[in-house]
Order: C-alpha cells, then structure tokens, then sequence
C-alpha cells in the first residue's frame, strides 16, 4: 500500500519543493505571468486567491487526499508552477498528478516535462504505485495534447463531472499510465527533455 510523504525531488535545473506558506508570494507571481487566472476551465488563483489556494492545498494534505509541491527553476530561484499528487488511493496503489500550473514565461519549455519525469518516477519507481491518473477539464485543450504527450492513455470523458470556479460544470476528461507502460513513457520523456538541452 503506497503512503506518499511530502518529499524534495529535483533534476534538470528544477526542484519540486513541499508547499509552505513562504512560497505564496512567489505562487502569486507565477500566476500573474501571463494572468493565468483568467483562463475559465483551470483553478489557477488570481489576485486575492492565494491563501484560500494554500488552505485548500493544506487541507487536502492533512487528510491523505493530496500532496502539493511548488516548481522552482533553479538558474533564477524563481518560482515558476505548483503541482500536485491528487486523489491518492492507498488501497489500489494510485495517485493523479494534477492542480498544476506553470508561469506562462515557462510554457512550452522542458519544465513540464522535468516535472512528470519526477513525478512519475517517483510514483512508480519509490512508491510503488500501479497506476498514475491525470485529469482535465473537457475544454483545455492544450493540457490534453499535454498530457497524450506524455504517452498517457486516455480513458474517457465524466459528464457533468465538476463545478469550476465560474459556477459552470466541466465535463472531465481521464488519462491513465499504467505501471506495466512506465518503461516505455519514461524512455519517451527523457528524449524529449534531451531534445530540449539541445
């Protein structure tokens, strides 16, 4: 049975950090790079929202459902996303990797793919787990060509799944890679993250 404790991994220039009430300015500017609140389908915390963001987070933590991390780019100090093991299942060997968002300067760079990478292998290689999920919203686009990316296998769409935080519903849409598929999906990662060093 997997127990995931908050824990330092790193690789690559970056390093996922625990979540701390210190690193909430740095969240706020991350996600004032590019105003990344006003995207409707994420939960992404706009001005204001941090601290409600931080006590959700904690909140999770303490009840065994999530594990929040910060991103922090290691060449500038700077925080650059937030992301998460969500919906952790002991029972089954499972957790999603979600709640995740990066500053827009650092879309489209290899900082996502250094984070599954960790992720990832921690979830299958340290933890043990059978199956890592990912989820969402029916209408983001650009985080589903993300997550097929990774090599992630879709496994359907919940209609009517969850409100977002404009009071609309989403639709959810569900990835999973599976613990026997995680060979493949990380020798697929670590080129694209070396295609990007060059």
């Amino acid at each position: 049975m997997i127990d995931p404790r908050p824990v330092v991994l790193e690789r690559s220039g970056i390093r996922l950090e625990p979540l701390t009430e210190e690193h909430l300015p740095g969240i706020g500017q991350t996600a004032a790079d590019g105003e990344l609140w006003k995207l409707w389908f994420t939960g992404v915390p706009g001005p204001g929202e941090v601290q409600r963001w931080y006590e959700l987070a904690m909140a999770g933590l303490r009840d065994g459902t999530r594990l929040p991390w910060i991103v922090r780019e290691l060449s500038t100090g700077r925080i650059v996303g937030s992301t998460s093991y969500h919906d952790i299942v002991p029972a089954v060997d499972r957790v999603e990797i979600g709640y995740t968002f990066y500053a827009q300067s650092r879309q489209r760079t290899s900082v996502n793919t250094t984070c599954k990478l960790l992720l990832l292998s921690h979830a299958f290689d340290t933890l043990g787990c059978k199956v890592v999920g990912l989820r969402t919203d029916n209408f983001n686009f650009r985080s589903q060509r993300a997550i097929e990316a990774l090599g992630a296998k879709k496994d359907g769409v919940i209609r009517h799944h969850q409100s977002r935080k404009d009071g609309s519903v989403r639709d959810t849409v569900m990835y999973s890679i599976l613990a026997s598929e995680w060979p493949d999906v990380k020798r697929h990662l670590e080129l694209r993250l070396a295609r990007h060093r060059q």
